[in-house]
């Protein structure tokens, strides 16, 4: 199709641009007042138990550690996981992202750091819900040891570095709305064309029909005159 072919297809379909700019002006009200959600945000760190010789807890790190804190959270991530935080009132979106420490060279989560974040429409829920998923991720380290039967002083322990904070997500509106101008336009465009074949196609089969029917003209019966007496 030429572009003037599309041009004057666009004329003859106005209604259908105008029907489509008038949904996307709808839509776009939205766009213009999104509904306000907040992320919280926390960072916990699973520590190895203090010992006479590694007297420092934060000194001796090892990739095993961040092993062990990787498992709790795929049991947190697995489908029964996700149904132990809804049971226990974690709501709205979570996510549950280690921090990787590592360089280039020996890319590892060396450092068993793990951020955890919540979003929801209020702020004092997102920030529950972090702590929920933090409750649950500490039960699951205590359980996994527990099934080891390690002793309560050789155990690793789950710290709270960073306490959650809620934070007000603000999206760019002027990005928004000229997204939502391009889908606009090609949604448009897409229903214009779409149209004007589907009249055309009914318009082709009334004309097909018309001539079908005059081919074969209905017989005219002349009625036999009466004898005559």
């Amino acid at each position: 199709m030429s572009p003037g072919e599309l041009f004057r297809t666009l004329r003859r379909r106005w209604y259908v641009l105008l029907l489509v700019a008038a949904l996307a002006t709808a839509g776009g009200v939205q766009v213009l007042r999104p509904t306000r959600t907040y992320v919280s945000s926390a960072i916990v760190v699973l520590k190895p138990p203090v010992t006479g010789n590694q007297p420092n807890q934060l000194a001796n790190l090892q990739p095993p550690l961040a092993a062990v804190s990787y498992a709790a959270v795929q049991q947190l991530q697995s489908p029964a996981g996700t149904a132990e935080l809804r049971a226990a009132g974690v709501e709205g979106t979570y996510r549950l992202i280690p921090r990787n420490s590592g360089t280039s060279v020996t890319p590892r989560y060396l450092i068993p750091s793990l951020q955890v974040q919540a979003e929801h429409a209020e702020s004092a829920a997102a920030d529950r819900a972090v702590l929920k998923v933090v409750e649950a991720y500490t039960k699951h380290i205590a359980d996994l040891q527990a099934e080891q039967e390690i002793p309560a002083r050789a155990r690793m322990s789950v710290t709270l570095l960073v306490p959650p904070t809620a934070v007000e997500q603000i999206g760019t509106k002027s990005r928004q709305l000229l997204g939502t101008a391009l889908l606009t336009a090609v949604v448009a465009v897409a229903a214009a064309l779409w149209t004007d074949r589907l009249v055309a196609r009914r318009n082709r089969r009334r004309r097909d029909g018309a001539d079908t029917g005059s081919e074969h003209p209905a017989e005219v019966r002349v009625p036999a005159a009466a004898p005559a007496r």
